[in-house]
């Protein structure tokens, strides 16, 4: 028997299969074979067609069937992650009505500014611990205030993994941590933030049914089943944004674990049971296993300006393996000379209010410093923003104890995860998985055994652990002389 699981990306959609007694991986594929397509209409606007992500859906399931050589009738329930804080409207009829406002996409910046300084700081950390902010709800008091004919025909709002699992069961559904992934969930009412759409004049009856997680969530349709190739009657019985669904997937899920993500950006989430919020710098939401009386709360620090950094550096410095740059630089002492590189180039960064202080490369020599020395200089920024962030966790109370991560980009760098461990003074255990595999293997948490969940985690896709180095001095030194440029920075802009 087998579980499936999704991840609907805004670059690709995976899949994978695992077996249901055991967790291991049978495939794991994605569609397409390119980059699914962003539409940009106008500068800092992303949307993406809905109905792409299904048909992607539907071509990676039964290729992963068919690829894996199985019966699909011994599919027995699907998980569901997806990219957070997007929008999707659909008619009464479950039709989308607009393209998905996607969550790189910017335009509803000043709406929660507004929302947030007319509200007030107090109530929006006691009630939502955030700010209104950029997410689901802002975007949807935009389609009211910009589009009145679209929003006129809305039935139901919902996030991006809501909107498939209603193309698989017909039933238009959400959970807490979407809503809460869309700044509509109060946390000290335990309920819908109606007041927030109040404020929006946004009806509160635009919301779906709330459905709980590790539970049944609605069943294939005939429809469903007929488009997707998966067995007619089986459930959906887990769904999560990215982020939360990565820290499942590393076994993150009390308080004082701490998932990492080192893509393009960089992500820390850190797992706390504490309802509580100041810093508009981290965003705070619903964990998977998030109940009322076993509250469990994602603290998530964001870095757009992460794995792109290096990326850039690659592209336009001869464009070499990552291998090869991070053999040159290892050929470089900590601290690479002196030469200091600010890798927030990627847009506005959250941790710093919302400040775009654009990437910067700082005290460089021409008689000394060679592209080895750009590279170490690279990932040391770019691990060393990631302390700064993991400060920014600890000042809203976020309490470390332990750090997984996937076996994806950065970690890959021993430069990069020696620099982050040692710094941060914690291990940082590395494990072979993805935010599919993890949806799929979340299936069988209907029983309820998150132990047993972590132990098949922890011992089918360890791959080693980072430990902080003994000779911490060096790393310090460099880390002040980034950190100094950096406020320097700051404090000009």
């Amino acid at each position: 028997m087998y579980y499936i699981g999704y991840d609907i990306g805004s670059s690709s959609v995976k899949v994978a299969l695992v077996e249901a007694a055991t967790g291991k991986k049978v495939i794991v594929l994605n569609e397409p074979q390119n980059e699914m397509e962003i539409s940009s209409l106008q500068p800092d606007w992303a949307e993406q067609d809905p109905e792409m992500w299904w048909q992607y859906i539907c071509t990676a399931t039964k290729r992963a069937i068919k690829d894996a050589n199985i019966d699909a009738s011994k599919i027995q329930g699907i998980g569901i992650s997806y990219q957070m804080h997007g929008l999707v409207i659909v008619d009464k009829d479950g039709n989308s009505l607009r393209n998905s406002i996607i969550w790189c996409d910017s335009r509803a910046v000043e709406i929660g500014n507004k929302a947030y300084a007319e509200i007030g700081a107090e109530k929006c950390a006691e009630h939502l611990l955030n700010s209104p902010g950029n997410f689901t709800a802002s975007k949807l008091k935009w389609v009211k205030e910009n589009e009145p004919e679209v929003y006129s025909k809305i039935a139901k709002y919902m996030l991006p993994g809501d909107y498939i699992a209603l193309k698989l069961t017909g039933e238009v559904t959400t959970t807490k941590n979407g809503l809460s992934e869309g700044m509509l969930w109060d946390y000290k009412e335990n309920k819908v933030a109606d007041w927030l759409l109040d404020y929006y004049g946004i009806n509160p009856s635009l919301t779906p049914n709330i459905v709980e997680n590790f539970t049944n969530q609605g069943i294939v349709t005939e429809k469903g089943s007929k488009e997707s190739g998966l067995p007619v009657g089986i459930p959906i019985v887990y769904r999560a944004g990215d982020q939360p669904n990565n820290a499942l997937s590393l076994n993150v899920l009390r308080p004082g674990e701490v998932a990492a993500t080192g893509g393009t950006s960089g992500v820390f989430y850190a797992v706390t049971e504490t309802n509580s919020g100041k810093s508009t710098r981290v965003n705070n939401f619903v964990h998977v296993n998030y109940s009322e009386s076993n509250p469990r709360v994602g603290k998530l620090l964001n870095i757009n300006g992460a794995g792109i950094q290096y990326r850039w550096m690659r592209t336009n410095t001869g464009n070499e393996s990552y291998e090869e740059m991070n053999e040159k630089a290892s050929q470089v002492n900590v601290g690479s000379q002196g030469l200091v590189v600010i890798p927030f180039g990627n847009g506005a960064e959250r941790m710093f209010n919302n400040k775009n202080i654009g990437s910067h490369i700082l005290n460089l020599n021409f008689n000394i410093h060679t592209n080895a020395h750009l590279y170490r200089a690279s990932l040391e920024a770019i691990a060393f923003s990631f302390v700064y962030g993991m400060e920014c966790l600890k000042d809203d109370n976020a309490k470390i104890n332990v750090i997984r991560a996937g076996n994806d980009n950065l970690f890959r760098s021993e430069i990069f995860s020696n620099t982050v461990a040692t710094l941060i003074g914690h291990e940082i255990e590395i494990y072979n998985t993805t935010g599919a595999v993890g949806a799929a293997r979340a299936v069988g948490l209907t029983d309820g055994d998150f132990e047993k969940f972590g132990s098949a985690i922890t011992t089918n896709d360890h791959v080693m652990t980072f430990l902080p180095l003994k000779n911490k001095e060096e790393y310090e030194k460099a880390y002040q002389n980034w950190k100094k440029e950096l406020e320097l920075i700051l404090t000009n802009k």
